[in-house]
């Protein structure tokens, strides 16, 4: 920025000072000629008065015109051509001077019906003139020239150096970084705007404060009743009846992994350095993800599949990508139709870097054309839903660098990007294993 400032006003020195310098020069130019002139004829003037002074009553110079008077008026180098009347000519000549002037200046001057003055001036001294005035009229360009770029190299200093400033302190505060900044630059509006990013500091850090605050004493609370559940699952865990064993240990699975949600968004709440992010193997996770919806797929009739290559690494965090998926899964269940398919491949065109996609789409009706483009926000919601769903499995996958998207309207497609891990995994050719995943069937 400060390099444009710079340049702009540079531009705009040289312009306005060239539209005024140049006039300038031409018109000085044209004065010392002018002057020159002036002088000329001043001196024609005290020549012709002086020949009038010769002239009898008849208006005839009696013999030959003396012409010494009128050498001491003859500039130096110059020549003087009288045409005069005599009683023996009426157009008598007398030349005083140099014989012969190269690349004159003339003026002449007329003395009546037959006589005439003709002074010749060699160009040197009033060139000689011209370029200094012309030097003198370039030393003031030139002058404005650096003082303007003197007073743009002041101004864009002082005007790019505090936008950087504020740059710098949004982009802390950004990074979680709330520190008031007490410098200001006497410049009105840059003080209001780092007035602004003090006061917000201080609202947005009180404000996390007492998320967090409210987050540790939900997730206190959560912890707390998921222990009294686990307890009382693990009572029903050493009932002599199979069938209650087995679904209370389906359900000890349960409350473990939603021990482990509640504590990784926990620390995703609190720490936003993505420091738990790793390389992870998609398809592993997805059939962890998928698992606790087969049953629930079969008893509506439906199938639920998975399609992808073994051995796809993505850099994300297993339980984001997998409540992500969890929160899609259940769309297609409650909103749906048909078959919900999974499947998983490689994204490399068009990104900055390759990404791994996670496609969950249905076969049922899709979403209305009136609130696609709100689907994703919080609180929105067009089936009736609290409408927080799919924004927190945006906010989870962009958490760990990635992207969510309603690829399709009808039949729903939605689609998630991750990092890849691996950029040079081939896509889609040979080795590539297609993995169906169908529900067992009911008992």
């Amino acid at each position: 920025m400060k390099r444009r400032i710079l340049l702009s006003t540079i531009a705009v020195v040289v312009v306005v000072v060239l539209m005024l310098g140049l006039p300038l020069l031409l018109a000085s130019w044209r004065l010392v000629e002018d002057f020159t002139r002036a002088d000329l004829k001043l001196r024609l003037d005290q020549m012709a008065a002086e020949v009038r002074n010769q002239q009898g009553q008849e208006g005839l110079v009696p013999g030959r015109l003396n012409t010494e008077p009128l050498r001491l008026v003859v500039p130096p180098g110059g020549r003087l051509e009288v045409i005069y009347p005599s009683p023996l000519d009426s157009a008598s000549r007398a030349s005083v001077g140099a014989p012969y002037v190269e690349n004159a200046i003339i003026e002449s001057l007329s003395l009546g019906v037959s006589g005439s003055l003709r002074l010749e001036v060699p160009p040197g001294e009033m060139r000689a003139s011209q370029w200094r005035s012309a030097a003198i009229v370039t030393a003031l360009v030139l002058a404005s020239v650096f003082a303007g770029t003197v007073v743009a190299i002041v101004t864009a200093r002082r005007l790019s150096d505090p936008l950087r400033d504020v740059a710098a302190r949004a982009a802390r505060l950004g990074a979680g970084d709330f520190r008031p900044d007490p410098r200001r630059y006497g410049i009105a509006e840059l003080d209001r705007v780092s007035d602004v990013l003090d006061a917000a500091s201080v609202e947005i850090s009180e404000r996390l404060q007492r998320e967090r605050s409210l987050v540790g004493d939900v997730s206190h609370q959560l912890r707390s009743r998921l222990t009294a559940v686990r307890l009382r699952l693990d009572e029903l865990s050493v009932h002599s009846d199979p069938d209650v064993v087995e679904e209370s240990t389906a359900a000890l699975s349960q409350v473990d992994r939603l021990t482990q949600a509640v504590n990784d968004l926990v620390r995703a709440s609190r720490d936003q350095n993505r420091s738990d992010v790793s390389a992870i193997e998609v398809m592993h996770e997805l059939r962890l993800a998928i698992k606790d919806w087969e049953k629930q797929f079969a008893e509506a009739g439906r199938h639920i599949k998975l399609y992808g290559h073994e051995g796809t690494l993505a850099h994300a965090t297993a339980t984001r990508l997998r409540e992500a998926v969890a929160v899609l899964v259940d769309n297609a269940l409650a909103h749906g139709d048909g078959t919900c398919t999974l499947s998983v491949r490689h994204v490399s065109s068009g990104e900055r870097r390759p990404m791994v996609c996670v496609e969950v789409s249905d076969e049922g009706s899709g979403v209305p054309d009136d609130i696609a483009s709100r689907i994703f926000e919080r609180g929105f919601s067009g089936r009736g839903s609290s409408g927080v769903g799919l924004a927190l499995a945006r906010a989870l996958v962009e958490a760990d660098g990635g992207r969510m998207e309603l690829q399709d309207r009808s039949p729903a497609r939605f689609a998630i990007f991750v990092p890849a891990r691996d950029p040079h995994l081939p896509l889609g050719a040979g080795g590539a294993s297609i993995l169906p995943v169908m529900p067992p069937e009911p008992r």
